[in-house]
């Protein structure tokens, strides 16, 4: 438990930094990078040592959860360290430090010890492309803040943290172009690697990944060639993560937690 308790304090450590940076005149203030990459470190280490314990990658619903947590953690600190976006943090390392804490409250399970290498690396290839979508769903809500307070010319103290609107508009595209390539490749992993990907209860999670696939294309899509940006983005970007949600937790929590087998 002290691996994991460690990691929570220094999540919230780097969020109490982080939102006294937002809140005072120096926005762009790095104290906070060695502090959120100590809380990475023990957060992953508690995930290594099941591991170690369960000899496999633990993959519940909750492992699950808390592995796109580091995931979004770990792109929130790269993109402040270089200057972009710190003010991220402020939503996503509380958000790793709840699932962190599902994870220890409900404990362990080993069924992702028994994949072979292909579905793990099926399984590994959707936790990134969950954690990156996630985190451009986060930035689509803050575009989506940013471009509401400047129309209705509400200055808002928090809006010194944000980065210019197009350059906070570039980041979510860019995002979501990285996510839309990794989800790509868990989509072909599972043609190639899932024996009976149309098995009962795998049928409803491929349906709605497609979907979700088609309508993070359709966007890119629509903002190559018709500039689609501002509210028209935020609004794909969450209907299509929303999609996401559906397709791989929505499912797990319904298989594990509900009817207890195998998600």
């Amino acid at each position: 438990m002290l691996m994991p308790m460690i990691a929570i304090a220094l999540y919230l450590v780097a969020t109490a930094l982080l939102w006294r940076a937002a809140a005072g005149s120096h926005a762009q203030a790095r104290g906070w990078v060695p502090v959120a990459a100590l809380a990475l470190l023990f957060h992953a280490e508690t995930h290594v040592e099941a591991w170690r314990l369960l000899q496999g990658p633990d993959m519940h619903f909750f492992a699950a959860l808390s592995l796109v947590g580091i995931g979004m953690a770990a792109l929130t600190t790269a993109y402040g360290a270089s200057g972009r976006m710190p003010a991220l943090g402020i939503v996503v390392f509380p958000l790793a430090t709840l699932a962190l804490l599902g994870y220890v409250l409900y404990g362990h399970a080993d069924a992702a010890s028994r994949l072979d290498w292909r579905l793990q690396l099926h399984a590994w290839l959707a936790l990134l492309a969950y954690a990156t979508l996630a985190l451009a769903a986060v930035l689509a809500i803050f575009l989506w803040a940013q471009e509401r307070a400047l129309r209705r010319r509400e200055f808002h103290a928090w809006l010194r943290a944000l980065p210019p609107l197009t350059e906070l508009e570039t980041l979510l595209f860019r995002s979501i172009a990285v996510g839309f390539v990794l989800l790509s490749a868990t989509l072909l992993t599972g043609v190639l690697f899932v024996e009976n990907l149309l098995a009962q209860h795998l049928v409803h999670k491929t349906v709605l990944s497609v979907l979700s696939w088609l309508a993070f294309g359709a966007l890119l899509l629509g903002r190559w060639r018709r500039g689609w940006r501002g509210a028209t983005a935020v609004r794909w970007t969450l209907a299509a993560m929303a999609l996401l949600v559906l397709a791989f937790f929505g499912s797990k929590f319904v298989l594990e937690l509900v009817l207890r087998r195998p998600g």
